[in-house]
């Protein structure tokens, strides 16, 4: 049977925040969580999940002009 951690101890291992990774379980991007009212619980020999890239709506992506401008 998995073990689980909470959130926190899996921010820690990833070098990434709490609330990204509560954010990451919400969108199913980290299999086998499971949430008992606040907490979640994540199997602790989970994946980190790769980036996917996408803008948030109404943002641009960066060009060299706008590098070079500061």
């Amino acid at each position: 049977m998995n073990s689980f951690v909470r959130a926190n101890e899996i921010a820690t291992q990833w070098n990434i925040s709490v609330r990204q990774v509560q954010s990451m379980c919400k969108e199913g991007l980290i299999e086998g969580v499971i949430k008992f009212g606040n907490t979640w619980a994540i199997p602790h020999d989970a994946k980190k999940p790769t980036r996917t890239g996408k803008l948030k709506p109404g943002r641009k992506p960066k060009t060299s002009e706008d590098k070079q401008n500061g």
